[in-house]
């Protein structure tokens, strides 16, 4: 078992609660993204032990942020949106070089990839034009809003293994957002089990088609990927900051920074 996936898996769960903030992007930060959309493939292969061996802390970790620190991430959003953000900002940007230099982009990207990654931060950044759709958290669930939901989660997840889109955001604009973050406060069984298969479904899916990608176009892949996390600064960039929040974004920022060195050095140069 791959325990120390327990923190990475608490760090993405955690992500995955904030809007705008995608736990493929954090996959990525944390090094471990070729590696997680392999052992989803391969789960269904006849090594499948050596797959489970990987996700399962790492699942354990995924629910245990969620479930334990919904409420603080939620908490932080909403009493500090903007130095949370800037945190996240921080992350990314100094993973950046990291991405490159896996990439091997100095000696593999040529023009073609030069535009993919363009193509990939334009669609993440635009984005910041989409008007959500959140209203207030359902009370009362038919067959009808059951699947809504289930094809919800599956859209959602989707869209969350890919780095740069927020499965949170999705959510937001469909209009569930709120309906299932307070179906998980609650411990809505029914509803975290109609979400969590859509969900379920959704990975395995767009997994295949990523890992498809991923082994017949490595490089314009990997070019594609870094635009995706590029565009996603744009996604998640609060605005400027003014009074007493200037202060606290810089150093949220300069520890997302910090961080992010320690995690390039920890996992990508180990």
């Amino acid at each position: 078992m791959e325990w120390k996936n327990i923190y990475r898996g608490m760090i993405m769960g955690a992500s995955d609660v904030i809007p705008g903030v995608s736990g493929g992007t954090i996959a990525v930060l944390l090094g471990i993204y070729d590696q997680l959309i392999e052992s989803i493939n391969g789960f269904f292969s006849k090594e499948w032990k050596k797959h489970l061996a990987f996700l399962l802390p790492l699942g354990v970790g995924v629910i245990a942020s969620i479930l334990l620190l919904s409420h603080v991430i939620e908490w932080l959003f909403e009493h500090y949106p903007g130095p949370t953000k800037f945190f996240f900002l921080g992350l990314i940007i100094g993973i950046l070089p990291y991405l490159f230099h896996k990439a091997e982009a100095k000696q593999t990207f040529k023009a073609q990839h030069i535009l993919l990654l363009l193509i990939g931060a334009a669609i993440v950044a635009s984005m910041v034009f989409f008007q959500t759709g959140e209203t207030e958290p359902m009370t009362e669930f038919t067959l009808q809003s059951y699947l809504f939901l289930f094809f919800s989660g599956m859209l959602a997840s989707s869209a969350m293994i890919l780095p740069g889109i927020s499965g949170s955001f999705v959510l937001l604009i469909i209009g569930v957002y709120s309906t299932i973050i307070s179906a998980v406060s609650d411990l809505r069984i029914d509803v975290i089990a109609v979400v969590g298969i859509g969900v379920l479904i959704g990975i395995i899916v767009m997994s295949k088609i990523i890992h498809f990608f991923l082994e017949n176009f490595p490089a314009g892949t990997y070019a594609l990927v870094i635009g995706l996390v590029i565009g996603s600064i744009v996604v998640i960039f609060p605005g400027v900051p003014s009074g007493a929040t200037i202060i606290l974004s810089v150093v949220a920022f300069a520890l997302g920074l910090g961080i992010a060195y320690i995690l390039g050095k920890v996992e990508y140069e180990a």
